[in-house]
């Protein structure tokens, strides 16, 4: 196959650009490849698909190398860094053969579909001593960054109550679109692992670990697919609050509803709706407050992804591609690492455990 030329870029801090291939070819990857063609520190280089044809044509766009055989496309001595958006049940072999190759490697979310797994991969890349993150875009926004914060530094008072809710839609076409999709074995579950998983990280995030968790799942509405499409659990965090997570891929809407995370204590409250705020309320005021509710404070009912998840935009991608790469750069570990990563599964899977012993108390691994 002809290789297409190698597009160049200049780091802008005048250090070397670390080159970037991706594994797959689909919309994802579609995403991850505006992301580093766009991004600071890092060169677009290659693209893998065991499909040439689908290698040919993201690399053609972006006037990149493509690789239709894996051992040739990882023996590549100019690759630094893989990103890998296989299927989520078909992460860890790619994960574990380029970290084996020396390569670092970027994961899209989820990082895999079960913490063994999850443990597998951590283990080789320490021994490999080789990075491994993953894509947790929703932590890179103005808003979130404002939202940890206030939380970290105890503005909510005693935290009480903390929640998420993803009220989606996808409609039976897109379920149909893949064989693998609604699969137990490639999707890893439904809507909870696939579409929620961003918004159950940012809580997560934000509230602190999961002590323990007591779920309902249903498949209520589509045909023909193994897992859920809509999912409650209540609750308890390790410092004692109590809340709800909920997803559903059911909730028809014109725009779409937008992901939200709510927290709020004894001395503030806090919801977020995507990439803005619905409340940004304290007891005790400070002087950023009144620019925070000026800059960030939601005007649009409209949620990202929530119809349409070609509608994802990739700026976010970018900025955590830059993390990633920046704490390559300077020997530390991304604020995306694998292990960051590994906790949404963790609380996802207690989540299933429990629905499948009819709502019994489940505790993330």
């Amino acid at each position: 196959m002809r290789k297409p030329m190698l597009a160049r870029r200049i780091f802008s801090r005048h250090a070397a650009a670390m080159n970037f291939g991706i594994i797959g070819s689909g919309m994802i990857a579609r995403i991850h490849a505006q992301a580093i063609a766009a991004m600071d520190g890092g060169t677009l280089h290659s693209v893998f698909n065991h499909r040439a044809e689908g290698a040919a044509t993201l690399a053609a766009a972006h006037g990149i190398r493509a690789f239709d055989d894996f051992a040739e496309f990882l023996a590549d001595p100019e690759l630094d860094i893989v990103t890998i958006c296989t299927p989520s049940g078909a992460h860890s072999e790619p994960a574990l053969a380029a970290l084996a190759a020396g390569k670092h490697v970027i994961v899209e979310k989820p990082l895999e579909i079960t913490t063994a797994r999850i443990d597998q991969m951590i283990a080789a890349a320490a021994t490999a001593g080789k990075s491994l993150s993953s894509v947790l875009n929703r932590r890179f926004t103005p808003a979130m960054a404002a939202f940890k914060t206030a939380a970290a530094a105890g503005r909510l008072g005693q935290l009480t109550s903390a929640s998420c809710y993803v009220k989606w839609f996808r409609d039976q076409a897109y379920y149909d679109s893949a064989a693998w999709r609604g699969t137990w074995a490639l999707d890893g579950g439904g809507v909870l692992m696939n579409q929620a998983i961003h918004t159950i990280d940012a809580l997560i995030h934000l509230a602190g670990p999961v002590r323990s968790v007591q779920a309902a799942t249903a498949c209520l509405a589509h045909t023909g697919i193994e897992v859920e499409d809509s999912a409650v659990a209540l609750v308890e965090f390790e410092n004692g609050a109590r809340g709800v997570i909920e997803g559903t891929t059911c909730a028809w809407s014109k725009t779409g509803h937008p992901a939200r995370v709510q927290l709020a204590g004894t001395a503030g409250s806090v919801f977020l709706a995507d990439e803005a705020f619905e409340v940004w309320d304290f007891q005790d005021e400070q002087p950023g407050d009144g620019q925070i509710r000026a800059s960030l404070m939601k005007n649009s009912a409209t949620g990202l992804g929530a119809n349409d998840p070609a509608a994802i935009r990739f700026l976010q991608h970018q900025r955590n591609f830059e993390e990633i790469g920046a704490a390559i750069r300077h020997g530390r570990q991304p604020a995306t690492s694998a292990s960051e990563a590994r906790k949404a599964v963790a609380v996802i899977e207690a989540i299933y455990q429990s629905a499948r012993d009819g709502g019994k108390v489940a505790v993330p691994r």
